[in-house]
């Protein structure tokens, strides 16, 4: 049996983030420093991420099944589920399947419906690296910098390059599996699942992935749901308004929010 990489800090109800494709659960460490000043904060890597194992498989199913093994092994119970994108869509499934467990749920910008594979120049990029020419994080940078204009995106992602042995870079995520199992990635919740307890969906105003047209959509999955827009962010909302992000969900689970 294997167990989920983790970084557990803080005390009390336990509250587990999820991050999103390619990234990890160090990636929420300030906003987990600060949580833990409430709650006993889980920073969990999924499978094929961060430190925890690789495999071939990869789906949303093998992934819900990694959490509940985690949580039994754990013996978490009233928990807290913070989850942004493919971690949303890990802790939505999750929700759905294990209500028993759960107290509150937090979706950070996005929705139960399909999304089309749209990681194409990502996968393209960090498929061009050769560790053996790519000798430093530098000359990584500059090669994925031929299929990734954005700055930013490219520091999320080097995030992952790490010394695997001496002198010899690589990615902590598993890059075969993810690239393979792409579209395993944009895969709805399945029809007629619901979650009837306190739910809170979260937007960035400038992203796109959460539209008006979902609205109706996450009411019937969800049907608790407060959906809230947090403005001046994109996808990375929790990165790029952590102050708003941090009041919108700890005003949630202490149960103060005045929506």
């Amino acid at each position: 049996m294997e167990i989920l990489h983790s970084k557990i800090i803080g005390s009390g109800q336990p509250l587990l983030i999820l991050h999103g494709y390619f990234g990890m659960g160090d990636n929420w460490k300030t906003l987990g420093n600060q949580f833990a000043e409430h709650y006993e904060v889980h920073l969990i890597d999924q499978r094929n991420h961060g430190r925890s194992f690789h495999a071939d498989d990869f789906s949303y199913e093998v992934m819900v099944d990694d959490l509940k093994t985690y949580v039994d092994y754990h013996k978490l119970e009233n928990i807290n589920l913070l989850g942004h994108s493919m971690g949303g869509k890990t802790a939505m499934l999750f929700a759905v399947k294990n209500p028993s467990l759960m107290d509150k749920l937090i979706v950070a910008d996005i929705s139960p419906k399909t999304y089309k594979p749209h990681h194409n120049e990502i996968l393209a990029g960090l498929n061009s690296i050769d560790f053996s020419v790519q000798i430093s994080r530098k000359l990584v940078d500059e090669q994925l910098q031929q299929f990734i204009p954005e700055i930013g995106v490219r520091q999320f992602l080097l995030k992952n390059v790490c010394w695997r042995e001496k002198g010899k870079l690589d990615f902590r995520f598993n890059l075969d599996s993810l690239t393979k199992n792409n579209p395993e990635v944009g895969k709805a919740l399945p029809i007629d699942t619901e979650f009837d307890g306190p739910t809170l969906f979260l937007s960035g105003g400038n992203s796109g992935y959460i539209t008006e047209n979902d609205f109706l959509l996450i009411q019937t999955h969800f049907p608790k749901a407060v959906i809230k827009t947090i403005e001046n962010a994109g996808h990375w909302l929790h990165a790029e308004q952590p102050i708003i992000f941090f009041n919108a969900v700890q005003s949630f689970l202490e149960g103060t929010s005045n929506t």
